[in-house]
C-alpha cells in the first residue's frame, strides 16, 4: 500500500527540516527540543535549583535539555505512556499519570522535594479531524494543568502545548486563575502551518 500524499510530504518535510538536522548534529533526541530552547532563551523558565516534571516526555528531548540547565542534585522526572530510553540524571516513570499507582511512584521518587516546573509537550495522535483532535488536545492540557495544580510549589511554573481552536480561550482563562502571569509563545521551531502554541504560566498562586 503506497503512502498517502500528505504522509510522504510529512516525511519529506521531516528529513529536509533544519531542526531535525540540528537535533541530530547536536545529539538531541527530538526536534521539539528547539521549541523549549527558544522559550528558555526568552523566558528563562528553567534554572538551577529547580525540580521538574516532564509530562509526555518520550523520546526525551525536553528532559535532556532540562538536565543540562539544572543542578546535579535537582530532580527531573519524565513521565510517558510510551517507553523511553534511559537518560542519565532523569527518573523515568512509564504509565498513565492519571492512575494513582503512577502518582504514587512519582511521590516516591520526589521524596518530599518541591516541584518548581511542570512542562508538557503532549499532543493527541492526530486524526486530521479537528472535531476530534481539538477536544483531545484540550483534554491533555487539562490533565497537565490538574497535575501542575496538584504538585507545584508556590510560585511554580507551568508550560503546556495546546492547539488554537474550540476550548482554547476557556483553558487559557482557567490557567490565569491559578497563575499570576500567563503568556502565549509560538516558537519558530513549531511548523508554520501547525496551530500549536505554548502557554507559559508563572507564579503559581
Amino acid at each position: 500500500m503506497g503512502r498517502s500524499k500528505s504522509s510522504s510530504r510529512w516525511m519529506q518535510e521531516h528529513f529536509d527540516d533544519e531542526y531535525v538536522k540540528m537535533a541530530q548534529a547536536q545529539g538531541y533526541r527530538s526536534r521539539a527540543v528547539f521549541k523549549l530552547k527558544e522559550i528558555q532563551d526568552k523566558d528563562r523558565l528553567i534554572r538551577p535549583g529547580m525540580n521538574i516534571i516532564d509530562l509526555g516526555a518520550a523520546p526525551g528531548g525536553w528532559s535532556q535539555l532540562a538536565r543540562q540547565l539544572v543542578g546535579k542534585k535537582d530532580k527531573i522526572i519524565a513521565l510517558d505512556i510510551l517507553a523511553m530510553d534511559p537518560l542519565e540524571g532523569v527518573d523515568f516513570i512509564q504509565g498513565d499519570f492519571r492512575e494513582q499507582s503512577v502518582l504514587d511512584q512519582l511521590y516516591e521518587v520526589l521524596d518530599g522535594a518541591p516541584i518548581n516546573l511542570v512542562m508538557s509537550d503532549m499532543a493527541p495522535n492526530m486524526s486530521g479531524n479537528k472535531g476530534v483532535d481539538q477536544p483531545r488536545s484540550i483534554f491533555l492540557g487539562e490533565l497537565a494543568l490538574d497535575t501542575a495544580k496538584t504538585v507545584l510549589a508556590k510560585d511554580g511554573v507551568f508550560l503546556v502545548k495546546l492547539f488554537h481552536g474550540a476550548g482554547f480561550e476557556e483553558f487559557y482563562k482557567e490557567v490565569q486563575r491559578s497563575f499570576a502571569r500567563v503568556a502565549i509563545r509560538k516558537p519558530k521551531a513549531s511548523r508554520p502551518r501547525s496551530n500549536e502554541v505554548y502557554i507559559l504560566a508563572k507564579d503559581f498562586k
